[in-house]
């Protein structure tokens, strides 16, 4: 299995000794994910385009407190890839049922990105699992305003991605296959807050990743799919405790702004000198966030 706790590179130091890789069936999928450490269960989901491996720098950290557990959602890193289902009620319910399956009843997330609407449709389609949400660096679909597509120069090279990832998949995903490395390249070098704040060794293991055309599929999915958090949002704002996190040189205050629409009780925080990948570029930082607010 490819892109297991064994199969990657660069892990911190007594990584595999702490965690490894697990795998439960839900309906007719194999979800994966990487599980180690002892205390209550804290679930972290991962940003687009990564899998796991996103959160491999905080994660040491988090376990002295927590059981962990960083989750690939369907059409990522080690867990199946089908052709249909990533809209973020589908993945949520994915997420659900794999706690289950690994016998958490109640956790709290972390979500960064794609990881903040999977967490929220998650937090808010499963009330009474879910003790607090801690999110990052992304907008609600339906919920966030989205800026025109003609909009000024900064603002459109961090979000121009969106428009042509929902395109259909005879336009960009052949437009990207066989140069993965330059599409997914620039996300990175562009998105962080220095080009090379995500190191070379880890683009490549994401960018080798999405070389799976089914991966490669899956990444344009989560654009194309139908949101559906109008569904979720209409039982009525969230009532438990939210973290919001945002990267100075990113989203900023905006992720903060976002999720005082759908919930009651919220706290958030800028990352100086970090951009969008927080879990990677400001991992200590976030572990800190994310300690003061769930301990």
């Amino acid at each position: 299995m490819p892109f297991t706790v064994t199969d990657v590179p660069h892990l911190p130091d007594g990584f595999t000794s702490t965690f490894t890789s697990r795998t439960v069936q839900v309906r007719d999928l194999t979800l994966h994910a990487v599980v180690g450490g002892d205390g209550p269960p804290l679930l972290l989901l991962p940003g687009w385009p990564q899998f796991w491996y996103c959160w491999r720098l905080a994660m040491p950290d988090l376990a002295e407190h927590f059981t962990v557990i960083a989750a690939d959602v369907r059409g990522v890193g080690a867990s199946d890839k089908p052709a249909t289902g990533y809209d973020p009620l589908t993945l949520a319910d994915d997420m659900a049922a794999l706690m289950t399956g690994l016998g958490h009843d109640r956790f709290a997330i972390a979500g960064f990105d794609l990881g903040m609407v999977v967490g929220y449709a998650l937090a808010a389609g499963h009330r009474d699992r879910v003790t607090h949400l801690a999110v990052a660096e992304a907008i609600l679909p339906g919920v966030s305003d989205f800026p025109p597509p003609m909009t000024d120069p900064a603002r459109g090279d961090l979000m121009w991605h969106f428009a042509f990832n929902r395109l259909p998949a005879d336009v960009n995903e052949r437009m990207v296959a066989g140069r993965e490395e330059i599409y997914f390249g620039h996300q990175f070098a562009s998105k962080a807050a220095t080009p090379d704040a995500i190191p070379p060794h880890a683009v490549d293991v994401y960018v080798d990743a999405l070389r799976d055309p089914a991966a490669l599929h899956a990444s344009f999915e989560f654009y194309r799919a139908d949101q559906g958090l109008a569904r979720v949002r209409e039982a009525g704002p969230l009532t438990i405790p939210v973290l919001t996190l945002g990267g100075e040189l990113s989203g900023g205050t905006f992720v903060e702004t976002v999720m005082r629409l759908v919930a009651t009780d919220v706290t958030g925080l800028v990352i100086p000198g970090a951009g969008h990948f927080l879990p990677e570029e400001a991992p200590a930082a976030a572990v800190k966030a994310l300690l003061e607010f769930l301990v």
